[in-house]
């Protein structure tokens, strides 16, 4: 089970999330959101282990803005949150490993999925919201059960300390990994990294 701590910005509390060893810790460069990086620079991330994948979140952005970012905080994976095209994802793809997420309900299609099955690595499924994801609300899971592809998934929205024993029972052959956010927070953007070790915990158990 693959971890990923979204949403992080401040030094301090990303060198606190350090000492849990994630596999991926996402950066929201999607100016609307209030986890978004704000005043974070490169030299604020030097310590970073080697296997950690630091993941560029993004939202409609330009290709070229991605690439820039990709290039100055180093990152080694992006995580779409919109209506990116699969031509998109390819062009990123050959610099660093794409996520793309999908907001999901009760009346999701996953038929929509088939034309960025070859385009990405990963695909994120989202409780369906206008916010681009951060909400807290989780969706029915049993859904999944309509996903057929065979990329591998991260499970996102609404995960916490009261629902991560429930994750462990979904059983999907793609079922890759977690990502954990706002139901982890003091406030947007501060991890409660207590909280967090508890998680780690459970999930590596």
């Amino acid at each position: 089970m693959k971890i990923k701590v979204c949403g992080m910005r401040s030094p301090e509390n990303i060198d606190a999330l350090m000492r849990l060893q994630p596999d991926y810790m996402g950066l929201i460069f999607y100016a609307k959101s209030p986890r978004h990086v704000g005043d974070l620079q490169m030299t604020d991330l030097q310590n970073m282990p080697d296997n950690l994948i630091k993941t560029g979140v993004f939202v409609n952005e330009d290709i070229a803005v991605i690439i820039s970012l990709i290039e100055r905080f180093a990152l080694g994976a992006v995580q779409l949150h919109g209506n990116e095209s699969p031509a998109l994802c390819v062009q990123l793809r050959s610099k660093v490993t794409v996520l793309k997420a999908f907001g999901v309900d009760e009346n999701f299609n996953f038929d929509t999925l088939n034309d960025y099955a070859g385009s990405v690595d990963y695909f994120l499924f989202d409780t369906k919201t206008v916010t681009h994801g951060g909400s807290g609300q989780t969706f029915n899971w049993q859904v999944l059960e309509n996903y057929k592809l065979n990329v591998p998934f991260f499970l996102s929205g609404g995960l916490s300390l009261e629902n991560l024993e429930n994750i462990k029972h979904i059983k999907h052959p793609a079922f890759y990994g977690v990502d954990l956010n706002s139901r982890f927070e003091i406030q947007p953007g501060l991890k409660d990294t207590d909280k967090l070790s508890e998680a780690f915990k459970i999930l590596r158990d």
